[in-house]
């Protein structure tokens, strides 16, 4: 699935991020390829907003549709305190 595809509330892995320039660019933004994200919102015919290490980040939807993610599992999204906060997502 790709990150325009993503729900609100939910959590994602990043599994491809397209191309050596949006990969370096993206770095700097704390997202990599593995790089675990919430979807904090899905603007219609917008953005797409998502949270990562305390910060939100608008991602146009044009790149959405290119970025490959993976749903985290719901047993794991449940987990209360540490381990999301050690991810920032919380």
């Amino acid at each position: 699935m790709t990150l325009e595809q993503g729900k609100e509330g939910e959590f994602y892995r990043i599994l491809k991020l397209p191309g050596k320039e949006i990969r370096s660019q993206a770095i700097r933004f704390g997202l990599w390829e593995g790089a675990v994200i919430k979807c904090k919102g899905v603007i219609p015919k917008g953005p797409v907003i998502i949270g990562r290490n305390h910060q939100e980040i608008a991602i146009g939807r044009g790149l959405a549709r290119k970025i490959e993610i993976e749903p985290i599992s719901t047993q794991l999204e449940r987990r209360e305190g540490k381990r999301w906060l050690n991810y920032g997502l919380s």
